[in-house]
């Protein structure tokens, strides 16, 4: 389990035994000799952990504890502590501090278990990220995810869904949102305040997923040289989201199986049965039914997971959404950069953007507002748009014109077929005589009656 480590300690001979234990065990270690330094090093640089001594010259283990708890996202702290200063280290775990050993250190094999209880817990904060954690990346609020009439019925569903333990299947384009949809679903469920632990299938390389899901014990293969908690046991009680599900091997997919049938696993090169005390989210952006058709998709798991089946639409199916996802994104990025100069989009731009494919969908949205924003001078007009958005505008233009000269075409050629009677000839085409004398002037079409 990869991390780094502080130790802060003014004793080197026991510095160097602690460091040596530890840069065996495979982590990344740096050192202090007092609580000064260790302070400078903390202000400079990011670590995991710190393991300090409770009393030192300079500035105690105490005193740099408190000086970096109230800090945002600050390491966790043991204490290593003389056997007539335990009161302090329990009053120092009641503020905050993960837990303390005695000095001497009487067994190497007790501080790698409780240092390896510690990156566990590091790395759950690092994966139970909240929906507000999402918006300050630079993700659209709920509100302006479920924006446009086409994901009205997804907001249904997923305020449906989010009260039921039910496993779900997110379907959509890459960028449609279904991670944050699925974080949403943790979020409003009885579960929100267990782990939500998202996988990509895609990203992990296939001799490594299958530890990644269900972890190994020490010696399973070359390498393992200790036991590693996967991510099913660090979901336990919360929620694990499988994105990219299409891309799982089919070992994995009947391993998989037996975890959603019968709620139990083992770790890689254990026999213990650990209980999966999990809510299954996967996402997709394949059609899994074809899959299943070509022999790529085991049916009996994709039957199991899409109990509940979610299909997000794409962006270009949502053009209602872009103004106010657009004014989001302006606002958020004009900030982020500090360009408050930057007050908002042009019409023509906005309409140029609303005629675009948008094949990325939101994201690529967000990131041709974030060059926008830095291209811009007051307004996005088009000149700061990708030249794609521009062209893709020319075309339908082009195409519309087309579409209106092959339209006045047939009008005027069932009015000469009716004589130019617009009562008939509006019958002919199929459409109400209002609609048809409209059509009429829009086009500029002069067609005389005759008697």
């Amino acid at each position: 389990m990869s991390a780094t480590i502080l130790i802060v300690e003014d004793d080197a001979v026991f510095r160097e035994l602690l460091t040596t234990i530890l840069d065996t065990a495979g982590y990344t270690v740096a050192t202090a000799s007092d609580g000064g330094d260790g302070l400078r090093r903390i202000q400079r640089e990011r670590f995991d952990l710190v393991i300090s001594d409770l009393k030192m010259p300079v500035r105690s283990g105490l005193e740099l504890f408190h000086l970096v708890h109230n800090e945002p996202n600050p390491p966790l702290f043991i204490f290593i502590t003389a056997f007539g200063r335990l009161e302090e280290a329990v009053a120092a775990i009641k503020g905050g501090a993960f837990d303390f050993m005695p000095k001497p250190l009487e067994n190497p094999a007790a501080l790698l278990a409780t240092v390896k209880r510690a990156i566990e817990q590091v790395e759950l904060q690092r994966m139970s990220i909240s929906l507000q954690d999402l918006e300050n990346a630079g993700l659209p609020p709920q509100g302006l995810l479920f924006s446009g009439r086409a994901m009205e019925r997804v907001e249904k569903l997923v305020n449906d869904v989010a009260k039921t333990p039910t496993s779900v299947l997110l379907m959509g384009e890459s960028g449609t949102g279904k991670e944050v949809i699925a974080r949403m679903i943790h979020l409003a469920c009885p579960r929100k305040n267990s782990p939500f632990i998202p996988l990509n299938c895609a990203a992990i390389p296939e001799n490594l997923l299958e530890s990644e899901l269900f972890g190994h014990e020490r010696g399973a293969f070359t390498g393992a040289v200790q036991a590693r908690r996967g991510k099913f046991e660090l979901a336990q009680g919360g929620t694990i989201f499988l994105d990219e599900i299409g891309e799982m091997p089919a070992l994995l997919q009947a391993k998989l199986l037996r975890v959603l049938q019968e709620r139990v696993f083992e770790r890689l090169g254990g026999s213990m049965q650990i209980k999966a005390d999990v809510r299954v989210i996967a996402a997709t952006n394949r059609d899994l039914a074809v899959e299943v058709a070509d022999k790529r998709f085991r049916e009996d798991l994709y039957y199991r997971l899409n109990v509940f089946p979610i299909l997000l639409p794409p962006l270009r199916e949502r053009a209602d959404a872009i103004p106010a996802l657009v004014k989001y994104f302006c606002a958020r990025f004009s900030a982020a950069a500090g360009l408050r100069r930057v007050v908002g989009i042009t019409p023509e731009a906005l309409r140029l953007m609303e005629l675009y494919g948008w094949p990325g969908n939101v994201r690529e949205l967000q990131n041709v507002i974030e060059r926008g924003i830095i291209l811009a001078h007051r307004e996005i007009t088009p000149d700061e748009l990708p030249v794609q958005i521009v062209n893709c505008s020319n075309e339908t233009q082009s195409g519309e014109g087309l579409l209106k000269q092959s339209e006045a075409e047939t009008i005027r050629a069932a009015l000469q077929s009716n004589r130019g009677n617009r009562r008939q000839t509006a019958e002919a085409l199929g459409i109400s005589l209002r609609t048809l004398q409209y059509r009429i002037k829009e086009l500029g079409l002069m067609v005389k009656e005759e008697p």
